[in-house]
């Protein structure tokens, strides 16, 4: 705590001290008052500018301090100063009062409890910073709600001090007026809880929930109105239509389906989407060949002699094949239809909110799922139109080895596609602006896959910038500049893995006028839904993340909230993200980074263990990596975790569920780990972060007993001895 905290902290304890210690309680109670109503307002009369200072002064300190007494000072004010004077004194008072109390606890405690319970708290400060005002209004209005809790739970959140100043003293007003015009009437009062009668309180309960109900009604309006332009059918075909057939289409149609709902899904290319025919699985049965490649001219490491790896790439991308027909009946229409979705090949086009066409049929709908999904971004680089190039979407084309293949991106897909050529006898050239491979991830975790990247051939060009591409005579070259000095890089095939774009054109869209971000994604709420609240967007087509686990962890949202939004709408969960590069070692992480943590001025620890040191590891020949966990400062919880190394994004799950049920690393050190096992290194790096956070002054008061227990004698029981013979 800085010395301005200490002296403001110092101040408001003393106050506070003083107030209890000289007992100043009893000049604020009813009958203090109401014996010395006549003297007071005598005093007034004779000074009615110094009695008013004297008064708000009081005041304000009262609820500054958030001391007994506010409300006794509020028919004070009504009994000295009558109605309309006493209400504005106590207005003005009791919220400058209020904001000097929302200010303390905002000095003192909000950049410790937002650095303990940030993870805990990011909703919390997300709705504060949309709504705070609105509902701040709503516990304005309702008496029965502690002022002084208000005032210091307000400190601690991002509401500003102005809206909090601003809405206090409205919301305040209805009650204010009510003790105040009590206060006239101070002869009558017997007790402070006579003032609000059952009936009053009622009311102001209803006065507190106005607010809400009027939102909930504005909401209805403005949902109105934005559909007000369209033309809405008195019936519907469907309860649903999705369009897209990807991770997140398939699966906002299942639970649809699952719900009974009349749901169909409309796709334009193949069922499966990206993942299936492009993504996650040709890149992973492609890593996993390259693997096999990888390890055959390891097998001196494992005592087996045999000759270099002959690699027969027309058979390695027929295997890819093969792999994405044997997954193709999970995604296929056959098994959505059994499952009750009601699936149809060809191109959407977005009608109206309610209306969408294909194949030359109208269907109607009472709602409409986005799920188009994303495409990989073309870079407007000089003379890439006289180069033929591959994306992500197109490589698995690819008939035969590149002899020199250009890889422009140091991204994932990069990354795992720059290992796998190499590995499989391509001779690969990466090129990336930035200075380091996935600059998402923290330093020491790119490091080690650059290490690897160059051990393993592949020549590296960080930190360059791609200026523009030449073809002559059949010849590719890219001209490139770092540091102000050009380079010319030849290749025969080019691959671009520089980013995806989401898909937002040709199927209606701008029929509908439906805003988007920046980076071309739909923009969305916490609820999926865009400008138009019965068409939802859910996966890459709406980001912020572009993996599969979480377009299918938005196809839930998108689902229930489009078909059961009238009763109750869910917000979008995305505290805990895991992701995973794999490349190998492969780079897994969920939650903060070291590099994120920085940047936002998140308080943390960091804990390290080196998976070099683990049995399993060394057994397999794979003692490479390590896993390194960020946690509250003193504190087990975890922050976030990154693992590099052999099956990384395996080891990573136990963080993940630790992550979201708040277990901390206290309960992973607890918990049995099968020997030998690569998931043992999450235990060990449990037990690192144990050993720093044991008391040295504990270990020293142990250390003492124990020779005082090697040097107590033993007391024996002869008695009990004697008899016994060594037999027994």
């Amino acid at each position: 705590m800085d010395k301005r905290k200490k002296i403001i902290l110092l101040l408001i304890v003393s106050l506070v001290a003083c107030f209890w210690i000289f007992d100043l309680g009893q000049y604020l109670s009813l009958s203090y008052l109401t014996e010395q109503k006549d003297a007071i307002t005598a005093y007034q009369q004779d000074n009615p500018w110094q009695t008013a200072i004297i008064f708000v002064l009081i005041y304000i300190a009262v609820t500054g301090l958030s001391l007994p007494g506010a409300a006794v000072m509020t028919l004070a004010g009504g009994a000295i100063f009558g109605l309309l004077q006493g209400a504005i004194l106590v207005s003005f008072a009791s919220t400058i009062g209020a904001t000097l109390a929302f200010l303390a606890s905002r000095i003192l405690f909000q950049n410790a409890v937002q650095t303990r319970f940030g993870d805990s708290l990011k909703t919390i400060n997300k709705g504060v910073e949309a709504e705070g005002a609105f509902y701040l209004f709503g516990l304005r209005l309702v008496p029965l709600f502690p002022f002084f809790v208000i005032n210091l739970v307000m400190g601690l959140t991002p509401i500003r001090a102005a809206t909090f100043f601003i809405v206090s003293q409205i919301g305040m007003l209805p009650g204010t007026i009510v003790y105040v015009n009590a206060g006239t009437q101070l002869a009558q009062i017997d007790s402070l809880s006579g003032i609000l009668s059952p009936g009053l309180i009622f009311s102001f309960v209803l006065l507190g929930l106005f607010p809400i109900v009027a939102k909930r009604i504005m909401d209805i309006l403005k949902s109105r109105k934005a559909l007000a332009a369209f033309n809405k059918p008195t019936s519907f075909d469907n309860n649903l239509v999705v369009i897209g057939a990807g991770a997140a289409g398939l699966v906002t149609s299942y639970i649809a389906a699952a719900t009974k709902a009349k749901v169909t899904l409309i796709e334009k290319h193949k069922m499966g989407g990206d993942c299936l025919n492009t993504g996650c699985v040709p890149s992973k049965a492609l890593l996993r060949s390259a693997k096999m490649a990888q390890y055959a001219r390891r097998a001196d490491e494992f005592g087996l002699k045999m000759e270099q790896p002959k690699v027969d790439f027309p058979a390695v991308m027929a295997r890819v094949h093969n792999v994405i027909r044997a997954i193709e009946p999970h995604d296929s229409i056959e098994r959505y239809t059994q499952l009750g979705v009601h699936c149809i090949e060809g191109e959407a086009t977005i009608i109206d909110p309610y209306r969408v066409q294909v194949n030359g049929q109208i269907i109607t709908t009472r709602n409409i799922v986005i799920a188009t999904g994303a495409r990989p971004f073309v870079p407007p680089i000089p003379g890439i139109e006289q180069v033929k190039y591959y994306t992500s979407d197109t490589i698995w084309d690819i008939k035969d080895a590149p002899k020199r293949l250009l890889i422009l991106g140091g991204g994932p897909i990069g990354c795992e596609l720059t290992q796998a050529f190499s590995r499989l006898g391509v001779a690969v050239t990466q090129v990336d602006k930035s200075t380091r491979l996935m600059p998402r991830e923290d330093e020491d975790a790119s490091t080690l896959v650059e290490q690897q990247f160059q051990k393993e051939g592949v020549t590296l060009k960080l930190g360059y910038n791609a200026k523009a591409f030449t073809a002559e005579n059949g010849q590719y070259t890219l001209i490139c500049e770092k540091d102000g000095r050009e380079e010319t890089i030849a290749f025969d095939t080019l691959l671009l893995a520089v980013g995806r774009k989401a898909n937002t054109q040709g199927f209606g869209l701008e029929n509908l006028n439906i805003a988007t971000n920046e980076n071309g994604t739909i923009r969305v709420n916490d609820f999926l839904q865009t400008s138009l609240p019965n068409v939802y967007a859910c996966g890459d087509v709406a980001g912020p993340y572009q993996f599969t686990h979480t377009a299918a962890h938005q196809a839930w949202y998108a689902s229930v909230n489009s078909l059961f939004g009238s009763f109750k709408k869910f917000k979008v969960d995305y505290r805990v993200i895991p992701w995973t590069t794999f490349t190998d070692p492969e780079v897994a992480r969920v939650g903060l980074s070291e590099t994120e943590a920085k940047a936002q001025n998140i308080a943390y620890e960091v804990t390290r263990y080196g998976i070099d040191d683990l049995d399993r590891a060394i057994a397999d020949s794979e003692a490479h990596g390590f896993v390194k966990v960020l946690t509250v400062p003193g504190k087990d919880k975890i922050l976030g975790v990154t693992i590099v190394g052999h099956h990384a994004g395996e080891l990573i799950a136990e963080y993940v569920t630790a992550m979201k049920y708040n277990l901390g690393l206290n309960k992973i050190l607890g918990t049995i780990h099968i020997y030998p096992t690569l998931t043992e290194s999450n235990k060990y790096a449990a037990g690192e972060w144990k050993r720093a956070h044991v008391s040295a002054k504990v270990l020293q008061w142990v250390e003492k007993y124990h020779a005082w227990k090697r040097h107590t004698p033993v007391e024996h029981n002869q008695s009990a001895l004697q008899g016994r013979s060594i037999s027994d």
